[in-house]
């Protein structure tokens, strides 16, 4: 008897941890689904409400972003905004002349532009001759950059003569760098700060689509 009870012991032990593998089996598939949805709603989140990454397209920010920089961009420089209804809850301040910033395009919502703030609301711009003024004060830009000379209209609009115009309030007035390239607030007017999706401030990876290699030397440079 004792030496049946002593063999029955081991083998219910061991029947018992066989009927365990297959809990412990869908507790572990549990673990890494559980895992793999807490860390799509963190990127979601992150994404949504912190930063959010951007190619750049086009050459109106050059020489500062060239066509192929892949960009980050702080979605709480100016605050935090609930997504879709844009209502601000917690303000951080608002954009300064020099910020290089993500926004909504005005004339078509479905598009993101990148451009730099060049006057605030208040602010009278003017463009005489490619030259910046605000508030009758030439703004010195050394990011500025001029592909051809002085033309007085694109299309009917003024590119380098402007104004004089005032920001109206809770707007920005945005350029390009690449000023003769560039299709800013001289020709579809100012930026809402409800539609400013966040500040560029850095360079995560660079591709030259036209030679087909990595741009290494602009990698973790910062955005100004």
């Amino acid at each position: 008897m004792r030496l049946g009870t002593e063999e029955s012991g081991p083998i219910a032990a061991k029947g018992a941890t066989a009927r365990a593998l297959p809990a412990a089996g869908k507790s572990t598939v549990r673990e890494y689904a559980e895992a793999l949805l807490v860390a799509l709603l963190a990127a979601l989140v992150i994404r949504t409400f912190v930063v959010q990454a951007f190619k750049i397209p086009s050459s109106s920010m050059v020489p500062t972003l060239q066509i192929g920089d892949h960009i980050l961009v702080n979605k709480l420089a100016y605050g935090l905004r609930l997504p879709l209804v844009g209502l601000q809850l917690l303000s951080f301040g608002q954009p300064k002349p020099g910020d290089i910033i993500v926004f909504i395009y005005p004339v078509d919502p479905s598009k993101d532009f990148i451009k730099r703030v060049i006057a605030v609301a208040g602010d009278v711009v003017e463009v005489r001759n490619k030259r910046v003024y605000v508030n009758g004060t030439p703004r010195d830009d050394a990011h500025a950059y001029f592909t051809d000379g002085l033309e007085d209209a694109r299309g009917g609009v003024p590119r380098d003569i402007y104004g004089p115009t005032a920001v109206p309030p809770d707007h920005v007035f945005v350029m390009g760098d690449n000023r003769d390239r560039s299709y800013d607030s001289r020709f579809w007017g100012f930026v809402s700060l409800d539609e400013i999706r966040g500040k560029a401030f850095l360079i995560y990876w660079s591709w030259d689509g036209a030679d087909r290699w990595v741009r290494w030397e602009r990698l973790g440079d910062r955005v100004y």
